[in-house]
């Protein structure tokens, strides 16, 4: 692997009907691989995954619709998760990619297989299923506003750790970079059986499953390596977030994967 020479990654954006999308592109000359974020995050999760890949790999990280630096929407659908990212490559002249997520953003990186199969060269998927059934309205009850960092955090309470590339200072005080509101929202429109999108493809895939993870079961992650072709599961001593838990074994399982292509 030949380590990653640029100084850091740029950031750029473009228009979606109407809506600001912002990614980070961490450069270099290699094979384009698209990541795409779970909720409550944004593209720089990836930061620590662009330096293991090394020159090797061109890593664009999108800013999803309502994260991060990208414009809030009034529709959290499947269909329009799955626009941006084909928007985000089409203007970047990329024609097929790599295209990795987690969470939400695994679910849209398969969608997006399945409806532009020409956009994408092969798919890993961490730690969501073909069947969602997920609850995230534990969120709203986050403040909107905290008069310091410190205080924000405090009233985040356990999910501060998980939060901290969202947190922000705004002219009115400290909050995160997204609305629980939309999060909630999105969260009830990936909600359900996605079978026939998973199956759609058969491009080269790789699962990863968190061995202590309560969103993806060990018997549902067997079944769709095994119902899919040329898909390949691992799992990691990882809860749901393998990538930020376990990075750097997270960062060995997608070399190895991208090695093969």
């Amino acid at each position: 692997m030949t380590p990653r020479t640029s100084p850091g990654p740029e950031r750029g954006a473009l228009r979606v009907s109407g809506r600001r999308l912002s990614f980070l592109d961490f450069g270099g000359p290699g094979r384009p691989l698209l990541a795409l974020h779970g909720h409550f995050a944004e593209g720089r999760t990836f930061t620590r995954l662009a330096g293991e890949l090394g020159d090797a790999w061109r890593i664009v990280a999108l800013d999803q619709r309502g994260h991060g630096h990208s414009d809030r929407s009034a529709d959290y659908s499947r269909t329009g998760y799955a626009e941006d990212a084909a928007a985000l490559l089409e203007h970047l002249g990329i024609g097929g990619a790599v295209v990795l997520g987690h969470s939400l953003g695994g679910v849209n990186a398969y969608q997006l297989a399945a409806r532009r199969p020409g956009l994408v060269d092969a798919l890993i998927v961490e730690d969501i299923g073909a069947e969602v059934d997920g609850d995230l309205s534990f969120s709203l009850s986050w403040p909107r506003r905290a008069p310091t960092r410190a205080a924000l955090l405090d009233a985040l309470g356990p999910s501060a750790s998980h939060l901290t590339d969202a947190v922000r200072e705004y002219a009115d005080g400290w909050g995160l970079a997204f609305d629980p509101e939309d999060m909630n929202a999105s969260q009830r429109q990936l909600n359900g059986d996605h079978w026939d999108d998973w199956l759609a493809g058969d491009c080269p895939a790789l699962l990863i499953r968190g061995s202590r993870s309560t969103v993806l079961s060990a018997e549902q992650a067997r079944d769709m390596a095994a119902r899919r072709p040329r898909t390949r599961l691992v799992e990691l001593p990882a809860g749901h977030t393998v990538h930020e838990t376990v990075p750097a074994e997270f960062a060995a399982a997608t070399r190895e994967f991208l090695g093969a292509l």
